[in-house]
């Protein structure tokens, strides 16, 4: 039985996906393996998984100046010797990594046991943590096509992202229970990331009243974002964030307002979803949401609002618009032809794996 160590962590973009892998490792034989962070979302979303979880000390890598470099670079060490130990008990044939700043150490003691490294981009741009990982890896899969220009042609494969398939199996009656909403009015759900928004959450509060005289409304806020003087606003309804019932809140919404996070536009285009995306701005990303956000617009599948521009005002707007475009965008989503991408990522350890046993 091949044993293999996925990796990702920091937001519920870097771990999601590695979710969706989790049915065709098991049904392939792999035994499978979790390192990440002890208290980031990781451990929490793969401690309902059933596998084995192994928290390192993860060092957050900036690019700005602040006095939480020099205590992380300690951390990144310590997760780096941690990672060695790991890896040198589990003796895994693979490691697959998902993204996110928990990943390069693990990668470099990956390497240093000579055990073959697979990551995997999400953004139409490589992040810094892929960007440090790439002269260690044998492959890089990528989500956007475009994303192959970025990379050495030697190691990218265009595999697309996977989609966790219970996503496509909501029930939009039990969604507009969870949230004590009915079906005289369309619902839109505004999701601010897995860590939530203060931008986004702020404009929607205060955008309420306009909203909920067309709309309903379902907002994930955040860990810790509620707001509970408006726990009995009628036509609202908020959580701090959804696992189990994400794909019914899913089959309620006709629209959805989001972030521009890779792995939450490629769900919402395999289920045709209209969205209206505000990526996150310069001042606090490296501007790969943007970059997402533009090239899904281009594509037809998406509105945007940049935050910079987004008002309680321009919010209200902006899913009027979403609205009156929702078919036009649902035939642009019709036409794409996604890959599959579970099966293709399969397809890339299997070579790997055939090779270092050849």
């Amino acid at each position: 039985m091949p044993t293999i160590v996925l990796i990702g962590g920091g937001t519920a973009g870097h771990v999601t996906p590695n979710i969706a892998l989790l049915p065709g490792l098991r049904d392939a034989g792999y035994d499978i393996h979790y390192i990440g962070t002890r208290d980031g979302i990781e451990q929490k979303l793969i401690a309902r998984e059933g596998i084995s979880y192994h928290a390192v000390p993860a060092g957050k890598l900036r690019r700005y100046i602040d006095w939480q470099n020099f205590t992380d670079l300690f951390r990144i060490k310590l997760g780096f010797l941690k990672s060695l130990f790991i890896l040198a008990r589990i003796k895994p044939d693979l490691v697959f990594s998902k993204g996110g700043f928990v990943t390069p150490p693990i990668i470099w003691a990956a390497w240093l046991q000579r055990i073959p490294v697979v990551c995997h981009e999400s953004d139409l741009t490589p992040g810094l943590a892929n960007k440090l990982a790439l002269p260690f890896a044998r492959r890089i899969c990528h989500a956007f096509a475009e994303t192959a220009t970025y990379l050495p042609a030697e190691k990218a494969v265009h595999t697309g992202i996977p989609v966790r398939a219970e996503l496509a199996h909501g029930n939009a009656e039990r969604g507009r229970d969870l949230c004590g909403f009915t079906s005289a009015k369309p619902i839109v759900l505004i999701m601010g990331g897995s860590l939530g928004s203060h931008a986004v959450n702020a404009a929607v509060r205060v955008a309420l009243p306009g909203l909920l005289a067309d709309y309903q409304i379902c907002h994930l806020c955040g860990q810790g974002n509620l707001d509970s003087a408006l726990n009995h606003t009628e036509g609202y309804a908020q959580f701090e964030y959804a696992t189990d019932d994400l794909p019914h809140l899913f089959a309620a919404a006709e629209s959805i307002v989001s972030r521009a996070g890779a792995t939450t536009l490629f769900e919402l285009l395999a289920l045709q979803k209209p969205a209206l995306l505000i990526p996150l701005s310069l001042q606090a990303s490296r501007g790969d949401q943007i970059d997402n956000a533009k090239a899904f617009q281009s594509a037809g599948y998406s509105l945007v609002l940049s935050e910079d521009r987004l008002t309680p005002d321009t919010l209200c707007k902006a899913i009027r618009d979403l609205r009156e475009q929702s078919d036009a965008l649902r035939q642009s989503m019709s036409e794409w032809r996604g890959r599959d991408a579970v099966a293709e990522i399969l397809s890339v350890l299997s070579a790997c794996l055939s090779k270092r046993r050849g």
